[in-house]
Formats: structure tokens, C-alpha cells, sequence
């Protein structure tokens, strides 16, 4: 079957292009084409990530240093977090992916190999090729009027009345959803999540949804922490103003909480979980950090025996987030407070950066 397409596409379009940090420019590109099993779509909105700032401030964990090595291939249109409707299908692509023309469709922030150990073992989101949109040469991102899904992709089809700004929050709230299941919540248990961002406000609504005893949100903006009330958090703390280990202790009868999950980016937040758990709890890390962290490692071993779990990505969670998101059991409109046009893009991310006033920050081309 030839490729399939709704319009007659034009030939350039806009897109914001990442050369070097604090390098980003609105560039004129063509348009991507639909080749075999290849999707493309037209972009309705697109999410502003910590990890898009990160590399925007020049973090060595994104372009490499003496630790690690460098990982956004530039130049290349950022952007992991987007929604589209479907412009353009190659050969076979409708049927692999359930797609129809002027669906609303997104794809996974990772496009596996298919090849690796890891893939092959279905730990895809582990792949050691690891090309993410909006870093990597072969997956440019969202941030631009069209994008392209190439073959081997991950895409999931969005239900039409759901809002496009509410669903360029999915890619976010799955990697919540990860990290939620990574901390293995049990009925009764006290959960602590550090950091309400989007992703850690995302844990707090999965993470009620397990029946604990109390999710306790921390957090250094009393407007996030008003936020994750909304989203139903028990219990806040805010480190500026409380000891936030003793507040845990004091409620846990001295014992210390069940599961934490850190989602702040913040190394300070990484000695306080080991302090703030419980003999043989649960210590989740979701965050990207910009430096390397120390600690006491005896705390993990001799003194508490806790089990440390890392999560990244969202393996196996888009189609549960999607209908969560479509039935209403997480309220969307908690999570947004800009949006802005594409060529605004820079601006999105000093937003972001100065973290005053801000969450989620969207892209409207």
C-alpha cells in the first residue's frame, strides 16, 4: 500500500532546532515524509521537560563530561513530550499501529532497536541504542509543526475528545506511573514523594490510587503542594520551613515511611529519603540528576537494609495512562500553567528554569 496522506503537506516548516546550550533556534526544516511503517504527524501541542532544561543549561549529564558520556546528538529538534494528529501514514502503518488518518496519535519517548539484549528481553525501554526524540540524531522531537514516527516506533492512538494540552501530559504521567509501580506500594503503607513536578505530582495521583495509608508530598513551593492536595496528597511538607524526616518519623510512630520516591533532582532530597524510611523500605530514584550524589552508604546496607530502585522511562504504561487521563481519574488541569507559541520556545524554557510560577509549560505550533 503507498503511503497514505490527509492533506497536501507543505514543504518546510518550523521547528525549534538544539545546536549547544542555551543554542536553541527557530529554523526553517522540511517537512519529514512517511516512509514504510513510518507515521507522521501534524504536532498539537508539546510538553517543556526538566530534562529539556537540563540540556538547555548545559548539564554534563546531557553533554557529556568525565562521568558520562555526552547524549544529546546535536543539532536536533527537541522535544520528548508531544501530541499529533496523524497527516501522513507509510505502507503498512496504519495497520501495524491502528492508525487512521486524522487520528490523534503520540509515540513513546523511546524508539527501540528491537535488537539488543534488552530488547529482546522486553526491557525495551533499557535499549542500549537508546534513541530518544528530541536528543538523539534519528528521532527528532516535538517542537516543531510536523514529526515523524520512524519504524519500530511506539505509538499509541489518543481518543479525540480528549483535549491536546491534557494529552501532551501522557508521556510525563506514564514515567509517573512507572515510578509508582517501581516503589511497590502496599495497602496501609506511608508514602513520601519528593519533588511535585509534573512527574512527582503524577506519583501522588497513582499513588493514592493504591490505597496507602498517607502519600506525603514534599516539595519547596507551597503552590505545588497546594497542587498535590488537589491530586490527593494526605499529607505536605515543606523543607524550608519543617524538618521534613523528623514531620515523617513523628506520623510513622518513629519508624520512618514505607516507600519514598524521589522525583526533586535535587542531591539533598537523596540523604533525606535514606533518613526519612524505614528498616527494609523502598527507595525509588526517578530523577535526572545534574551532579554526582554522595551519602552514607552504610544507611543502605547495615543500618536499614533498604531495597534501592531505579526507574526511567515508562515501559508498559501509555495505555493505562491514556485512560486514566480520558476518564477523568486524574484532573489534567492541575498540571498546567503556560502555553505558548512555538517560536516562544526559549522563553518556555527560562520559564521552566526559574521555576517560580510555573509546571508544566506547553508549546502550541
Amino acid at each position: 500500500m503507498p503511503t497514505e496522506t490527509l492533506e497536501r503537506l507543505p514543504k518546510t516548516m518550523r521547528a525549534v532546532v538544539c545546536h549547544a546550550p542555551e543554542d536553541y533556534r527557530l529554523e526553517e526544516k522540511a517537512v519529514p515524509q512517511a516512509g514504510p511503517g513510518e507515521v507522521v504527524v501534524k504536532v498539537d501541542a508539546a510538553g517543556i521537560c526538566a530534562s529539556d532544561v537540563k540540556c538547555y543549561t548545559g548539564a554534563p549529564m546531557l553533554w557529556g563530561d568525565s562521568h558520562r558520556e555526552g547524549y544529546c546528538q546535536a543539532p536536533i529538534t527537541a522535544g520528548h513530550e508531544f501530541i499529533g494528529t496523524v497527516v501522513a501514514l507509510g505502507a503498512g502503518a496504519g495497520e501495524q499501529y491502528g492508525l487512521a488518518l486524522g487520528d490523534r496519535a503520540l509515540s513513546e519517548q523511546i524508539v527501540p532497536c528491537w535488537q539488543c539484549r534488552y530488547c529482546r528481553r522486553g526491557q525495551y525501554h533499557l535499549c542500549a541504542v537508546h534513541d530518544i526524540y528530541g536528543f538523539r540524531a534519528r528521532t527528532p522531537g516535538g517542537w516543531a509543526d510536523y514529526m515523524k514516527f520512524p519504524a519500530g516506533a511506539l505509538n499509541h492512538k489518543v481518543p479525540r475528545e480528549m483535549k491536546p494540552e491534557y494529552a501532551a501530559l501522557i508521556e510525563p504521567l506514564a514515567c509517573a506511573q512507572h515510578a509508582t509501580r517501581r516503589g511497590g506500594i502496599e495497602f496501609g503503607d506511608t508514602v513520601v514523594v519528593a519533588g511535585c513536578g509534573t512527574i512527582g505530582l503524577g506519583v501522588v495521583a497513582f499513588a493514592r490510587r493504591k490505597s496507602p495509608a498517607a502519600v506525603v508530598a514534599v516539595d519547596l513551593s507551597d503552590d505545588r503542594l497546594e497542587r498535590a492536595k488537589r491530586l490527593g496528597a494526605t499529607h505536605t511538607l515543606n523543607p524550608r520551613t519543617q524538618n521534613v524526616v523528623e514531620e515523617i518519623r513523628a506520623m510513622t510512630d518513629g519508624y520512618g515511611c514505607d516507600v519514598y520516591i524521589e522525583v526533586t533532582g535535587a542531591p539533598a532530597s537523596v540523604e533525606q529519603g535514606l533518613l526519612a524510611c524505614r528498616k527494609a523500605a523502598t527507595f525509588v530514584e526517578f530523577s535526572v540528576m545534574r551532579e554526582p550524589v554522595t551519602t552514607d552508604w552504610t544507611i543502605i546496607g547495615d543500618t536499614k537494609e533498604l531495597n534501592i530502585v531505579g526507574g526511567h522511562l515508562a515501559p508498559y504504561c501509555y495505555p493505562s495512562t491514556i485512560q486514566a487521563l480520558a476518564s477523568g481519574a486524574i484532573d489534567a488541569g492541575v498540571f498546567i500553567t503556560h502555553e505558548l507559541p512555538l517560536e516562544d520556545a526559549v522563553k518556555g524554557l527560562e520559564i521552566v528554569h526559574a521555576g517560580r510560577d510555573s509546571l508544566k509549560v506547553l508549546l502550541k505550533p
